[in-house]
């Protein structure tokens, strides 16, 4: 059983979805749609995105990467295998353009897919659970202009204190995310990592550092200071005072369809448009 989630907001997306259910009552596939997804195209659901994760056996999902981190995080406990399919321009994660359903589609049927586990990255406060994942943990400043004060240790040592706009902690797989924009090396989604990287260190030699996975990362912002935490882009939490930040590689996995054919390599190469040497 298939389950279907679309970016209602991106331009086309009705359309992708439109043909997307059209092609797959042609073929006599059974599937179920989130309610905005079924909105979009005058159809109804009453089931949203949890729901439908509980009852299916793959998502769908058509929008871009925040359209399958969306997913992941409204999924709750139901980790389903997730296939993307692009509406837009650039996507990491998403498996083929939203043009290509049909080959989607025949590819779902005939389960020519591999499945990409990846990993996640599960934030204690204070040792109690507060979320999971898939790109990147962000401590930072907020709006305020001022720079922070961030007490980082690994596996119980005294890494440094950062002074900076924040921190970002990645898994392999954000390491394309937030964490390239700010300075941060690329690694390969099966790698066994994480990435610490600051945002805009005051002292130049706090550099991107790669860790082994099996690390526990432990955060403070001693004094009074005004910092928050935002897990995959998501809604910022402000951190108390008291508060410290326990960030590990989770148990969980997120399983991510991959075509067969194409390997991150090349993935690097159309997504950034690593042509070579002009000279």
């Amino acid at each position: 059983m298939l389950g279907l989630i679309a970016h209602t907001q991106k331009p086309g997306a009705a359309s992708v979805v439109k043909a997307v259910v059209t092609e797959l009552r042609t073929r006599h596939v059974s599937f179920l749609m989130e309610r905005a997804t079924a909105a979009l195209i005058e159809e109804q659901s009453s089931l949203n995105e949890e729901m439908l994760a509980e009852k299916v056996d793959l998502l769908l999902v058509m929008g871009g990467d925040g359209s399958i981190l969306r997913a992941l995080h409204h999924a709750g406990p139901h980790l389903r295998p997730i296939f993307g399919l692009n509406i837009g321009s650039l996507g990491f994660l998403t498996c083929l353009p939203a043009r290509e359903y049909q080959g989607a589609i025949e590819c779902l049927i005939d389960k020519k897919y591999l499945l990409s586990q990846r990993s996640l990255l599960e934030l204690k406060v204070n040792d109690r659970f507060h979320g999971l994942a898939l790109n990147d943990i962000v401590i930072s400043r907020g709006e305020r202009s001022q720079l922070i004060r961030l007490s980082v240790s690994i596996d119980g040592t005294p890494l440094t204190e950062y002074h900076a706009d924040g921190l970002i902690i990645a898994t392999p797989t954000g390491s394309t995310a937030y964490a390239m924009a700010a300075g941060g090396p690329i690694m390969m989604p099966e790698s066994k990592t994480l990435l610490i990287t600051p945002i805009c260190p005051h002292v130049f030699s706090n550099r991107s550092m790669v860790i082994a996975d099996k690390s526990i990362i432990t955060i403070e912002a001693p004094g009074d200071q005004q910092v928050f935490i935002s897990l995959d882009g998501r809604e910022s939490r402000l951190l108390q005072s008291e508060e410290r930040l326990a960030v590990t590689t989770s148990s969980k996995t997120l399983p991510l369809a991959m075509l067969p054919e194409t390997n991150f390599p090349q993935i690097l190469r159309q997504k950034l448009k690593w042509t070579g040497s002009n000279l």
